[in-house]
């Protein structure tokens, strides 16, 4: 098993790489003639996003494999709000406008209300993590995320006993995203999704504002996602209005629309098959035909030191 190694806060990914990486990506999308939307391309979010973003942040996890290119990591996207295709979402959400923007807070805790982003992000608290991040359909990526731990936003919002589980919930705006003005929808609006409270706060479950030095583009779920590792890539809802505090397991977007292949908890399982393919291997980006990248799948996607606790006596054939 590939391990992650836990850094100090003095290991700091050099910003520099990241930002000339940027500007050649930008400029060789310009060479192909403006067919291919480059890094440059995509809305700004607001000047103070920004400002939090581009400041030097410690990188605190890391894996020891090559990170992918940023070209791929936002260009091929499940983002069913922005179309099925794997390019839909580049293309459909350049106009997104992700300020101002606010997430609201209910259910069982002693914080709730409405929070414009900006009282829940502070450039103190942010740091990169550098993590495996596995699709249920079998293609993975090695992603440099920016954001705090949701453990820390929890603390805030202070929930009761009670809560025993947490839920999101992504933007509905039918003006903005075209599937959900579909006549024949690809999935049930709004997108939700859940974590039983343990793997909240577990160190690794991110709340993300940022990859590759520079803010979410809005295809990859800006202004404010969840970045789950150890888990299928669904489970890291998107574009985040809503978080709930509950006593009972929430109803979650897949495994309401297809409980047969896609449970609660999505966790990263190489013995456990979809029905309709093999979880075994994986296909790596960037791949090819001639170099299809296909590597094994690891338990956990690789964290399983960090949470194999987390479901000690489950049968994970059972909760899948």
């Amino acid at each position: 098993m590939t391990k992650v190694k836990r850094l100090t806060e003095n290991d700091v990914t050099p910003k520099a790489a990241y930002l000339n990486r940027r500007r050649f990506l930008a400029g060789g999308a310009a060479l192909l003639g403006g067919a291919t939307i480059g890094a440059e391309a995509w809305a700004r979010p607001a000047d103070w996003m920004l400002q939090q973003v581009k400041q030097e942040w410690p990188t605190t996890y890391r894996v020891d494999e090559a990170i992918t290119p940023e070209y791929d990591a936002t260009h091929y996207n499940n983002y069913y709000e922005f179309g099925t295709g794997k390019n839909d979402p580049v293309r459909n959400s350049q106009n997104f406008r992700t300020d101002p923007w606010s997430v609201q807070v209910s259910g069982a805790c002693n914080n709730p209300g409405t929070y414009a982003l900006e009282d829940l992000i502070k450039a103190k608290d942010l740091e990169e993590r550098i993590y495996r991040f596995r699709c249920v359909e079998a293609w993975s990526m090695v992603i440099p995320w920016l954001g705090f731990p949701l453990a820390d936003l929890i603390k805030r919002l202070d929930p009761t006993s009670d809560a025993k589980y947490v839920a999101f919930e992504t933007l509905v705006d039918r003006d903005q995203f075209p599937n959900q003005r579909a006549l024949r929808p690809a999935i049930p609006y709004p997108y939700i999704e859940g974590l039983r409270m343990d793997e909240a706060m577990n160190p690794l479950t991110l709340m993300a504002v940022g990859m590759y030095g520079e803010t979410l583009p809005n295809q990859n779920g800006a202004p404010i996602r969840l970045v789950v590792p150890w888990k299928y890539g669904f489970k890291s809802i998107k574009a985040i209005v809503r978080i709930h505090f509950t006593n009972e397991e929430p109803p979650t977007t897949w495994s309401n629309a297809a409980p047969r292949e896609y449970g609660f908890y999505a966790n990263v399982n190489p013995t456990v098959d979809h029905p309709r393919w093999s979880q075994a291997t994986e296909r790596r980006l960037p791949t090819s035909f001639f170099n299809p990248n296909v590597i094994d799948t690891l338990m956990f996607n690789g964290y399983e030191e960090e949470v194999a606790h987390l479901y000690a006596g489950m049968d994970l054939r059972r909760f899948y």
